[in-house]
């Protein structure tokens, strides 16, 4: 998962340079007045999301598996104690009744 954030955030910064290069050198707008710094980060991200999905789709793909896993796992372990504690509950309940 770290590595995925990790890629998708170089591949951000690879189109906010590039952005950055284009706007200042006059071969994409400036923006309004003093939005220029906000223009050109909303410009990058609206460059970086689709390559991003489309470069990085087998390291979404191994990312999701690594989620899944872990939400199996977790809810397994769920599984386990709940039942841990309805057999000591019925225990209790028993010894309560023998008595």
């Amino acid at each position: 998962m770290l590595r995925y954030t990790l890629m998708r955030l170089g591949i951000f910064v690879g189109c906010l340079v590039a952005v950055w290069g284009l706007v200042y050198s006059g071969v994409a707008p400036r923006g309004l007045g003093d939005s220029n710094g906000v223009w050109v980060v909303l410009l990058a991200l609206v460059v970086s999301a689709p390559i991003s999905f489309v470069v990085l789709r087998k390291e979404r793909d191994r990312a999701s598996a690594q989620i899944v896993r872990k939400a199996e796992s977790l809810k397994a372990n769920f599984e386990a104690n709940r039942s841990q504690e309805d057999s000591a509950d019925d225990a209790a309940r028993a010894q309560e009744q023998a008595s």
